[in-house]
């Protein structure tokens, strides 16, 4: 029997920044065991450059960056979600679309790099640290044993993950 591939949304308002970053890393650590994908509320449409150039410059692909709406996948014929990640205040506290699947959902919040003001060594820096947010997230989640979680056990480690402070890398 093959093992279920999960289908992770993460949503961002401007998906500019985190929830690109996000699908990157989730990309990369998921392994072949998540298959990964970014939206935005109201999407900038555009990749923020210092999101490129930070993820081409630490070896991720970037061929799939591409800011979208997240109706992309309110739609019938859209991936069924069996994750969502909020990684923004906002778009965590807006009314979502009904997602195909019936996802589990958490708000994984971090800073927003674009907002940062400062000199270009700040705002790099900024970026930088929203990659290393999301990469112990998205360790912690993918490592763990999804067939074997029961849902409110699963649904308490998805909000403890977003509540944990990444600096430690423990939920």
């Amino acid at each position: 029997m093959t093992e279920k591939v999960y289908n992770v949304l993460f949503l961002c308002t401007g998906n500019s920044a985190r929830s690109i970053i996000a699908e990157a890393v989730m990309s990369r650590v998921g392994q072949g065991r998540f298959k990964a994908f970014s939206a935005g509320s109201h999407p900038k449409g555009a990749v923020h450059p210092y999101t490129l150039e930070l993820l081409e410059n630490a070896n991720f692909k970037t061929d799939f960056a591409r800011s979208k709406s997240w109706d992309e996948f309110a739609v019938p014929d859209a991936p069924e979600l069996d994750f969502v990640f909020t990684v923004c205040d906002n778009a965590a506290g807006e009314a979502c679309p009904l997602w195909p699947g019936q996802p589990m959902t958490a708000h994984w919040g971090v800073p927003d790099p674009a907002a940062v003001e400062g000199n270009e060594a700040e705002r790099r820096l900024a970026f930088s640290e929203t990659l290393r947010m999301l990469n112990a997230r998205i360790s912690i989640f993918s490592s763990l044993p999804l067939e074997s979680i029961d849902k409110l056990s699963l649904q308490k480690r998805l909000d403890d993950i977003g509540k944990a402070d990444a600096m430690d890398g423990a939920a």
